[in-house]
């Protein structure tokens, strides 16, 4: 499949290229034919019509899954349970961990990530029917793991909303992780719930500064709207904290301690940090990014992975894949526990405070949906 749009960076898009994804028979190769550059042509390029590749609309489709709540047996991560309410995430983060799993819909974990976007119209009727299996133990859920549950289609459709209504209705507890002060929309029921100890809030801040950030994270929050959301939900007593992740080496991992100040003025008293991760396609990606908007910091910025990666691009055995390996990886730990005691973040444990103190025991399941008799059926 030939792609006859060279790769360049699209505004409000994060990815350069669409490269076909692992499990695509064919493969997508762009190319320039010179499209655009003959005068009497009308291609991009052509004086009037600008010099940057035509816009890539965002398309919606619903996902028609069968069940709504995830499983893992990660010891990397404090949940065992988890709710995506999208697949897909237009914010368009360059890193994200998550843009290989488009590859399983057949599409490109490249532009098709952040433009072909899968939504779950069934998940609060999926996620009522699970709750109120006789099976079902209560623990935390968490949503926002893999896409964000806060990304800007979820304004109009209120996949997230809906989900939140059953959990409030079943008085289960939850955890969220967004980059977005949407998330302040559902304070109406978030606010109730963290008096009952049934939720906590993690905002992610990757740079404050905002250029930088429109680069890594094209259609999320801008900095100062993050933190003003950490802000307000604190304020109302929902505790939130901060996970600057990921810290990119050489780009914004010099940023950390200010990050971690700005969330502690904010009155987060949790925090988290990530290592940049390149699993799969994203490490093609990720060096494409770095091309087209830092080329002269590329081989550094690379080389400095492997440093923190035993000389590879990605480790991906527990323990290794969020924190990394070697000296880099060790000072950038170290910084962080610094500023953490420094700062009074984490007392008692990350872990424990992002999870153990939420109270599973308030749980009320839903009521199972009446079944037909079929005796009484056959009686007619």
């Amino acid at each position: 499949m030939v792609d006859l749009i060279p790769d360049k960076p699209r505004k409000g898009r994060g990815a350069v290229s669409n490269a076909s994804g692992r499990y695509e028979p064919f493969t997508r190769v762009a190319i320039d034919d010179g499209w655009g550059q003959d005068p009497g042509s009308s291609g991009f390029g052509e004086p009037g019509f600008g010099a940057d590749p035509p816009p890539r609309p965002t398309e919606v489709t619903w996902d028609a899954t069968r069940t709504i709540i995830a499983r893992n047996t990660s010891p990397d991560v404090p949940f065992d349970r988890s709710i995506n309410p999208y697949r897909g995430c237009e914010h368009g983060c360059i890193y994200c961990f998550a843009r290989p799993s488009h590859a399983w819909l057949g599409y490109s974990p490249g532009l098709d990530f952040e433009t072909k976007l899968l939504a779950k119209p069934e998940a609060a009727n999926l996620l009522r029917a699970e709750l109120a299996r006789k099976s079902y133990k209560p623990e935390p859920i968490a949503l926002g793991t893999n896409t964000d549950p806060y990304q800007p289609i979820e304004k109009r459709l209120k996949v997230t909303r809906q989900i939140l209504e059953v959990l409030r209705d079943t008085r289960h507890p939850f955890t969220i992780v967004t980059k977005s002060n949407l998330v302040l929309r559902d304070l109406d029921i978030l606010a109730p719930m963290a008096r009952e100890r049934l939720v906590r809030v993690m905002i992610s801040v990757t740079s404050l500064d905002r250029k930088l950030s429109r680069v890594m994270e094209p259609r999320a929050p801008t900095p100062e709207r993050r933190l003003q959301a950490l802000r307000t939900l604190n304020a109302a007593g929902v505790p939130a904290g901060v996970l600057t992740a990921p810290m990119i080496p050489a780009i914004n991992d010099h940023e950390l301690e200010a990050l971690l100040e700005a969330a502690a003025r904010a009155g987060a008293t949790t925090a988290g940090y990530v290592l940049l991760r390149l699993p799969l396609e994203i490490k093609d990606l990720f060096a494409e990014w770095l091309e087209a908007h830092f080329p002269d910091r590329k081989s550094k910025v690379m080389k400095l992975v492997r440093e923190t990666r035993d000389g590879a691009l990605y480790q991906p055995e527990f323990g290794l894949r969020q924190r990394g390996s070697g000296v880099y990886s060790d000072l950038l730990a170290q910084r962080f526990k610094r500023a953490e005691g420094r700062l009074g973040l984490n007392r008692g444990g990350f872990k424990r405070r992002g999870l153990g103190d939420l109270d599973c025991s308030q749980f009320e399941p839903p009521a199972a949906e009446a079944k037909t008799d079929k005796r009484q059926l056959s009686f007619f």
